[in-house]
């Protein structure tokens, strides 16, 4: 790679996908605070319950199982998916443990396209869609593949964690980040880095 390559690369501009993640940790941050009102926790266990009905009969025992566990608690549960969604608002606004963020979201939104939206249903009758939980578990995967060929986010938390705890980088990049060049060697070429000084003229040393 040339030093303009380098330079390019060095002096692209971060705050695309920094942008990226704030918007959709906002998004998010919506989707959790309508959570928290009454009429979800209403709601939840009834919504669940509609979803089993008309599933296919080789779908019916996952249905039937998470009734069955949902059911004794289904308040807790629906406090529970409130605090997951505004936790994972939250880290995604921050920037905070962003590898472990996305990998837990993309489980999370998983579990409820999975129960909550029976799997978005492309498989009833009069199915128009595959459901959005299935969506937001792309896009974190995505946010994942960008953390991984991007690097360290410059406007996260993660990225002065990361300076002052040497091992965070396992806990929010997908590899070690690599060591910034020193400035000044940066800017020297590598004939200037290996000879500094110019050689001596031969012809014009005395002998001893």
């Amino acid at each position: 790679m040339s030093q303009g390559q380098v330079a390019s690369r060095q002096c692209a501009p971060t705050w695309p996908k920094d942008a990226l993640r704030i918007t959709f940790g906002v998004i998010w941050l919506i989707d959790a605070t309508l959570k928290w009102l009454p009429g979800f926790r209403a709601s939840y266990m009834p919504t669940i319950m509609a979803e089993a009905q008309g599933q296919p009969s080789w779908l019916q025992p996952w249905f039937r199982f998470w009734i069955n566990v949902q059911h004794p608690d289904a308040m807790f549960l629906a406090y529970l998916v409130a605090a997951a969604e505004t936790l994972i608002a939250l880290a995604l606004i921050a920037g905070f443990a962003r590898k472990v963020t996305y990998l837990s979201a993309i489980g999370f939104s998983l579990l409820i396209w999975g129960t909550a939206e029976g799997f978005g249903g492309p498989y009833t009758s009069g199915a128009s869609d595959i459901g959005t939980a299935i969506i937001y578990a792309v896009v974190f995967a995505g946010l994942l593949t960008l953390s991984y060929y991007a690097g360290p986010a410059r406007y996260s938390a993660d990225y002065y964690l990361e300076k002052k705890i040497s091992w965070w980088w396992r806990i929010a990049e997908m590899r070690r980040p690599a060591p910034a060049q020193a400035p000044a060697l940066a800017s020297m070429t590598p004939a200037a880095v290996a000879t500094p000084f110019p050689p001596l003229n031969p012809t014009n040393t005395e002998k001893t």
